[in-house]
C-alpha cells in the first residue's frame, strides 16, 4: 500500500528525494505525504499537482508509480486530532521517506520538501538532511512528482469515503469546507472522518 522500489533507470546519480503532502487543510479525511526519487528519464510534464488537470495527473501517476521509486505516508483523522495537523503532516512525510528508503535500501543525500518547514527536529524518526523549498512543487520535478502521488491517492480515498457519506460531497470537495460540505455538517453533524480538532467541525459538535 505504501511503497514501491523499481530501481531500474535510477543510475548512480545522487539520491535526491522530493516530498509533498495533500490534505493539510480539509475538514475531513487523512493527510497524505509522498516521497519520490525520479527515474531517468523522468516523466515529462511534471508540475505542481494543483496546476495540472485531473486528466493530466491521472496520466502522470502511473508513469511515476511504474518507473520511479516512491513511498506514501498516511496519517488518519484520529491521529490528526491527537497530535494536531502540523505534527501529523510532519509524521506523514517521515513515514513516506522511511518507506521509500526501506524499499530502496539506500539513504538519500538530500530530501527536498515543499513549503517552509521540514520534519527535522520536529519528528523523532526523521534522520535525513532536508531542505524546505517554498513553491517547490512547481520548481523541483521530484517534489512535483510527490505532489501528484499524494493528491491522487488522497483524492481516491475521499471519493471512496463519499460513497458512505454522499451528503458531504467529498467526491467533489475532497473534504474541504465547500458550501455543500458546511451545510451538510450543519444538518447532519460530523462523521467519524471529520477532524474534530478543526474549529468548523468542533463548533458543529457543540451545537
Amino acid at each position: 500500500m505504501f511503497s514501491s522500489s523499481p530501481e531500474h533507470g535510477l543510475g548512480r546519480a545522487p539520491l535526491v528525494v522530493g516530498v509533498d503532502e495533500a490534505g493539510r487543510g480539509p475538514l475531513a479525511g487523512p493527510v497524505v505525504a509522498a516521497a519520490v526519487v525520479l527515474c531517468n528519464p523522468c516523466p515529462q510534464g511534471l508540475d505542481d499537482s494543483k496546476k495540472l488537470s485531473a486528466a493530466r495527473r491521472s496520466a502522470l501517476e502511473p508513469q511515476i508509480l511504474d518507473n520511479c521509486a516512491w513511498g506514501l505516508g498516511v496519517v488518519d483523522v484520529e491521529e490528526i486530532d491527537r497530535i494536531n495537523i502540523f505534527q501529523a503532516t510532519m509524521l506523514a512525510m517521515t513515514l513516506a521517506v522511511s518507506r521509500l528508503v526501506k524499499a530502496m535500501g539506500s539513504e538519500p543525500e538530500a530530501v527536498l520538501i515543499d513549503g517552509n518547514q521540514t520534519p527535522h527536529g520536529r519528528c523523532a524518526d526523521w534522520r535525513w538532511p532536508a531542505r524546505a523549498i517554498v513553491g517547490g512543487d512547481g520548481s523541483e520535478a521530484c517534489i512535483s512528482a510527490a505532489s501528484i502521488l499524494a493528491k491522487e491517492y488522497r483524492d481516491r480515498l475521499m471519493c471512496e469515503a463519499a460513497e458512505a457519506h454522499p451528503e458531504y460531497g467529498w467526491d467533489r470537495n475532497k473534504g474541504y469546507g465547500s458550501a455543500q460540505h458546511m451545510e451538510a455538517l450543519r444538518v447532519h453533524g460530523p462523521t467519524p472522518l471529520h477532524r474534530r480538532s478543526f474549529a468548523p467541525v468542533s463548533q458543529m459538535v457543540l451545537l
